[in-house]
Formats: C-alpha cells, structure tokens, sequence
C-alpha cells in the first residue's frame, strides 16, 4: 500500500531538518524497513513537508515502530522541528492523505 502524509517543518529550523534525514540512524531505518516499509521519500516546498511512503500494511508499521527506543528518540527529535506533530500512531491508517487522483 501506499500513503501519503502532509506534515510542516518550523520555518527557522528547515536547515536542521534536512541535516537530520541526511544522517537518519541506521537502527531506524533498519527498523522502518522491518516493520514493512519499502519506500519513502520526503519532498520539501518551503515549509510543506510530503511524504509518500510504500509498505505492506501502515498500521502495522506504525505500532512496531511505536514500541522502539529509537524511534522514540526519533520522534521527540522531529517534533523539536516541525510546526505541527502529527501523532501518526494514534490516527492509524486514517492519518494519510486521500487520493484525489491517478493516473490511470
């Protein structure tokens, strides 16, 4: 499955945020693609973060990674840098954007 996800990085820390996914750690992202996923990128306009990310069953992924230290510190890392955080794991499979269109 696919999902996208819509979240916004404070407007004085985007610097902060691109540095931090150029050195995203590899226990977390061993433990992203454990849980399931296959894929996900981020795309940056201004402050406007999407995210499209691939895996077998989003919900899932959500509450193994949920359980992890190192998401955790992940997380409490990232809501230090985003304007809005978003408590994925609470919203479930219901937390992505809906599809509006595609090409066929």
């Amino acid at each position: 499955m696919r999902v996208a996800l819509h979240t916004t990085v404070r407007a004085d820390r985007v610097e902060e945020y691109e540095a931090a996914h150029r050195e995203v750690p590899a226990e977390l992202v061993a433990a992203i693609r454990a849980a399931g996923a296959s894929r996900w990128t981020i795309w940056r306009s201004g402050t406007d973060l999407f995210h499209v990310l691939e895996c077998e069953d989003y919900a899932r992924l959500l509450a193994e990674l949920d359980a992890l230290p190192v998401n955790t510190a992940w997380q409490t890392r990232m809501a230090g840098l985003l304007d809005v955080v978003h408590d994925y794991s609470a919203e479930g499979a219901d937390a992505g954007l809906p599809v509006v269109w595609e090409l066929p």
